[in-house]
């Protein structure tokens, strides 16, 4: 007899009653739930920071100052704002995934879907914190030369910090099957 019972988040199947080896590797099942959790926790922390930026831009209309910015500095307003707006559809997107196909057994494809999703998120919000950074330097510096160094800079540490370290060890990782970005 094989049922799964929920234990802190965790999947754990019981054979005639007793637990599995905790050393035994997970079943298919086991590994998409696993999966999902991990998707769930990670969509959390970005849709947090997501959440708190566009506020911040939100609240930027409304001040007496947002009035004296010029031409340029209010396009790339609205670029940020809408950049924004997608990197929070694209993070929230997984949870709307899983509750639009919950109970049609394709939990597999939900995970890689809402995977491919926060990637997606991930690289909107980096382009927002880029456009929110140069909003901000812009203004502070009076100097477009300027701020786009300085986020030149910012952004090469994003996409060495989010995206070439990570795939550097997942290139030297032990040789697995790639299962839409399984660890």
């Amino acid at each position: 007899m094989r049922r799964l019972t929920e234990a802190g988040g965790r999947i754990a199947e019981e054979t005639a009653g007793r637990p599995r080896e905790p050393h035994s590797p997970e079943n298919a099942r086991e590994r998409a739930n696993r999966r999902w959790q991990e998707v769930l926790q990670e969509t959390r922390v970005a849709q947090t920071g997501g959440q708190i930026l566009f506020g911040f831009l939100l609240s930027l209309a409304f001040t007496a100052r947002f009035r004296e910015l010029d031409g340029f500095d209010r396009g790339l307003y609205v670029v940020t704002v809408v950049l924004a707006v997608s990197s929070t559809a694209a993070l929230i997107a997984p949870v709307s995934l899983h509750r639009c196909l919950s109970g049609l057994r394709l939990k597999e494809e939900v995970v890689t879907a809402a995977g491919r999703l926060m990637i997606c998120g991930m690289v909107l919000l980096t382009l927002t914190v880029a456009c929110t950074l140069m909003l901000i330097l812009n203004v502070v510096l009076g100097s477009s030369l300027v701020a786009g160094i300085i986020v030149g800079g910012v952004m090469l540490w994003f996409a060495l910090s989010w995206y070439v370290v990570p795939y550097r060890l997942r290139r030297k990782g032990p040789s697995r099957p790639r299962n839409g970005g399984e660890r």
